[in-house]
């Protein structure tokens, strides 16, 4: 089993995994949240989205930091959407973190920073770059834009 075959619904509600979200694409996997201070970082990675058919940006949805994604699926839709475009999928809410981490972060925890720093998410915009077979290759911190030149390297590593 690797991290595509982890049960993950869609934020409609849609049983499925994480490689049905992917379409077993590399992708960019972000924890996302509505009312944060990072949030304008959803057009760059709607940018991505459209840049990149052999890419997925997969947002996941998060309520644990600030408490800055509070709305229901409907809601998050909605903002996503009409706010910024948002095209790419989105999970249903996920707790990354603490005795109700889902899965999928379970597997993504132990990848290593540019800093070397690896375990609990720290903030909503943590990014991860998993490659098509879902192995984990890069992890990034919130403050680091989708479009910085070294998550397109990164990028680039997996669609090569």
């Amino acid at each position: 089993m690797t991290l595509l075959d982890t049960p993950l619904a869609r934020l409609d509600g849609t049983p499925g995994t994480l490689r049905d979200l992917t379409g077993g694409k590399p992708a960019l996997l972000v924890n996302v949240a509505s009312k944060c201070g990072l949030t304008p970082q959803y057009t760059a990675l709607e940018a991505l989205h459209e840049q990149h058919p052999d890419l997925a940006v997969v947002g996941l949805p998060c309520n644990q930091f600030g408490g800055q994604e509070p709305g229901t699926s409907e809601e998050i839709a909605e903002f996503c959407s009409a706010t910024y475009g948002v095209a790419f999928p989105m999970s249903e809410k996920i707790e990354v973190n603490g005795p109700g981490r889902h899965a999928l972060y379970e597997g993504l925890v132990d990848t290593q920073d540019e800093g070397g720093e690896s375990g609990d998410i720290r903030w909503n915009f943590e990014k991860f770059v998993i490659d098509a077979d879902g192995t984990p290759v890069a992890r990034f911190g919130p403050q680091v834009e989708p479009d910085d030149e070294r998550v397109v390297a990164a990028l680039r590593s997996v669609l090569a």
